[in-house]
């Protein structure tokens, strides 16, 4: 049997999101030339994140790619320039094959690629996988102060939501059977 890549993803605990976009800050940096924001101060450089901070219903909800299994932007890309490297990679942007159509942020179901800052191609979220090769977390998920965002394999963040889901429809199963 061939070795299979552990996916990551990172989650996210909206209940404890303080919505103080520090994560989109830290992405930004991580993803500069500079690599901090004195020197991305000092240069000019206008770095994009690749993550959003959005409010709903009075909760914080930072939103990044999924890296979907059958991607739509990989798909809707003229040029090939949106593509995943290996089974289980992230799906990543080659800059040097992006023209910038939109394509894919028109496909994106989750609306979470966006246009460069610097008018030219697009971003979105690449799990930092320069980071993730040094064995540091992606810079999102080590900057937040809560721990709303983690880092986790794929197949234990479904595992941890079937046992919250399940905990969930025991206790209605109680309530209702004491109701009764």
């Amino acid at each position: 049997m061939p070795h299979v890549k552990k996916r990551l993803m990172v989650t996210v605990d909206p209940s404890l999101c303080l919505g103080c976009h520090t994560c989109e800050l830290q992405c930004a940096m991580a993803h500069s030339d500079g690599g901090d924001l004195m020197s991305v101060i000092r240069s000019g450089e206008k770095p994009g994140h690749r993550l959003s901070v959005e409010s709903h219903e009075g909760l914080s909800v930072p939103l990044h790619c999924q890296h979907c299994e059958e991607p739509a932007c990989v798909l809707a890309c003229p040029t090939g320039a949106i593509r995943r490297l290996a089974d289980g990679a992230p799906v990543l942007v080659d800059e040097t094959r992006c023209i910038g159509c939109k394509m894919c942020v028109q496909a994106c179901p989750f609306g979470v690629i966006t246009m460069n800052p610097n008018g030219k191609g697009v971003l979105k979220c690449d799990l930092c996988i320069e980071r993730l090769a040094k064995g540091l977390e992606p810079a999102c998920v080590a900057s937040c102060p809560t721990k709303a965002l983690a880092i986790r394999e794929v197949r234990e963040a479904e595992k941890e939501k079937r046992k919250k889901l399940a905990s969930r429809l025991a206790e209605a199963g109680k309530a209702a059977e004491e109701e009764s």
